[in-house]
């Protein structure tokens, strides 16, 4: 998963009270001193005659601010998470004889601290890089371990070794009793969801699933790992119970992810799925990390060198904050696979970007565009006529210099001989 900045109030969820409302009372002042004159405007957009300004008023505005419409709302949201922190009803829903199954450990020790009880366990293969082809199980896991072990510098035994645990653990899902999966909108997410579910030959006896896209009062929502503890005591009763429908669209769309054609994969991906509402979105997005058809840039590759591009010389942790908090559609990287994607760009042949200060950690390190990086981002070279290596995108395999699938502007696969 993502790694997140520590706790903030526009960041973390958990949105004081008292705190918003001394800034509503300063923020009046400043309406009643013309002080804020692009906020009054905002006022009378909106339809608020009364002069002098009332706290109400001020009020709106906080409220706005922090994604709600108005200030009772606020309020509400703001009691409801307090309500849950303390009375989670944890004991009455079983919770202790619970496994919940996450991507990741971002939350492990957030669920103790709010109170949670239950097993924890985490599944930590990033399906969203690397080759995940149509392989029986031991041949994909030692796929999946040899790609690992290479991105992130692991051990290729260490890494085997804790594939095969966690893969044995989900062989063993459907036999827990309660199963609790925390998820949201994003490509990691789902397709570890997806994973899980089309391993299960049946349902356990209790399966159920968080699954968020946004929090209100959070001014970007990154991943549940961000949240405070009493935020996952908010969602712990918005979870709800999947079904073989659930089931046997996760099938579907596995299958359709490890094929070496993109078209079925791209069929769901343009169609509603109402049993898991987030994974269209989510593999319309992982689309987009196929080679575009006019540079031959995946979506985080382009979106990477635009960042380079504009700042002109960066440190690599810069260009990773900038995706993440302002460029990233439906953000899905940790920092560390971040550096992991955009090595090939640097290590390549004929690179896209130069690196120096190598002698510091990777974040550290300054980034700027070669010529030939200059000329891709701009659409007067294809990157992957010269990249001289392969990438993979589900089951999809791309090797420079071949034919290979890409991504048209609609957001198509075809063909580019």
């Amino acid at each position: 998963m993502p790694q997140h900045p520590q706790y903030s109030s526009r960041h973390d969820g958990k949105i004081n009270l008292e705190q918003q409302r001394k800034r509503a009372k300063e923020l009046l002042k400043q309406l009643r001193n013309g002080a804020a004159p692009n906020l009054e405007e905002r006022l009378t957009g909106a339809g608020f005659s009364s002069h002098p300004r009332r706290l109400s008023d001020a009020q709106w505005l906080i409220a706005q601010d922090l994604g709600f419409p108005s200030w009772p709302k606020l309020k509400a949201h703001i009691d409801a998470i307090a309500f849950a922190a303390r009375h989670p009803g944890f004991d009455s829903d079983d919770e202790a004889n619970s496994v919940h199954w996450r991507c990741g450990n971002d939350i492990a020790h957030t669920l103790r601290v709010a109170g949670f009880k239950g097993e924890f366990r985490m599944f930590t293969d990033p399906l969203c890089m690397g080759p995940v082809p149509d392989l029986p199980p031991p041949e994909f896991q030692a796929v999946r371990s040899k790609f690992i072990s290479r991105a992130f510098a692991m051990d290729e035994a260490e890494s085997r070794q804790r594939l095969a645990q966690e893969y044995a653990a989900i062989d063993q899902l459907a036999h827990s009793p309660h199963v609790v999966l925390w998820c949201e909108a994003d490509a990691y997410d789902q397709l570890f969801l997806i994973r899980l579910l089309a391993g299960l030959r049946h349902l356990p006896p209790q399966l159920e699933l968080i699954e968020i896209n946004h929090v209100p009062g959070v001014e970007r929502f990154i991943g549940i790992g961000q949240l405070a503890p009493d935020l996952l005591a908010w969602l712990w009763p918005q979870r709800r119970p999947l079904g073989e429908d659930a089931l046997r669209l996760a099938r579907r769309a596995w299958a359709a992810y490890r094929s070496s054609s993109p078209l079925p994969w791209a069929a769901l991906a343009h169609a509603p799925s109402p049993p898991l509402p987030f994974l269209a979105p989510a593999l319309l997005r992982q689309l987009r990390e196929l080679p575009a058809l006019r540079t031959g840039l995946s979506l985080t590759e382009h979106l990477a060198l635009e960042i380079i591009r504009e700042k002109g010389t960066v440190a690599f942790g810069r260009v990773f904050a900038e995706l993440m908090a302002k460029r990233e559609p439906l953000p899905y990287l940790g920092d560390t696979m971040f550096h992991a994607l955009l090595r090939p760009l640097i290590d390549a042949p004929s690179p896209l970007i130069t690196e120096t200060g190598t002698e510091r950690l990777w974040h550290e390190r300054t980034l700027t565009l070669t010529s030939l990086g200059q000329g891709v981002t701009a659409g007067c070279a294809y990157w992957f006529d010269q990249a001289g290596m392969e990438r993979w995108v589900g089951g999809v395999r791309i090797r420079s210099g071949r034919p290979h699938w890409a991504i048209d502007d609609d957001l198509r696969p075809v063909w580019r001989p």
